[in-house]
């Protein structure tokens, strides 16, 4: 199974907050351009994916696809704006994931915790959410790298071009893999 997390910048918000960062930036002030995103999303990742978006793109967004499960990340602490109601959740979208009913333990469509703080870049996530997304969709990694610690050589080296980190969740439950991981330093 292959899944995919995309955390595009909020539609309107491309030029304002990343322009100096990315040249590209202001494409995500086009509506279609987070339709078209989501759709290479169903193409490529069809086992499933993970998506953030602005909870105020929800309708938009919904009416063009709404099999998207909608899931939330309450924020506890958030930037406070000029606003009644303050915005202090950010919504993800769930497609698809591996689906075990029995399921050991649940895992819930929300999550509170804290923002990223610090890591030099708006709409940096924490840990905290990165493992949650991990649980959302669900792979069943672990019982394929028991079977062949080096499938993670293979990955690695496929993947070269386009990889900066790899991030190895719960490594003690596969101590062989350790080895592999001292080959790929």
């Amino acid at each position: 199974m292959k899944f995919a997390y995309a955390d595009p910048t909020y539609y309107k918000h491309g030029k304002r907050l990343y322009s100096d960062l990315h040249k590209d930036a202001a494409i995500w002030d086009d509506q279609q351009s987070h339709l078209d995103l989501i759709n290479k999303l169903y193409n490529e990742y069809p086992d499933g994916f993970a998506l953030s978006c602005n909870p105020t793109d929800l309708p938009w967004i919904l009416a063009k696809y709404p099999d998207l499960r909608v899931c939330i990340w309450a924020k506890t602490f958030h930037q406070i704006l000029a606003v009644t109601v303050q915005y202090a959740w950010e919504a993800v979208l769930l497609h698809g994931g591996r689906k075990v009913r029995t399921r050991k333990p649940m895992v819930r469509d929300w999550l509170s915790c804290r923002i990223a703080m610090k890591k030099g870049y708006p709409g940096a996530k924490p840990i905290e959410f990165n493992l949650w997304i991990i649980d959302l969709l669900n792979p069943d990694e672990e019982e394929r790298f028991s079977k062949n610690p080096a499938t993670l050589i293979h990955e690695a080296e496929a993947r070269a071009a386009n990889l900066d980190w790899i991030f190895i969740d719960e490594v003690q439950k596969i101590p062989k893999l350790l080895d592999v991981v001292h080959l790929l330093l």
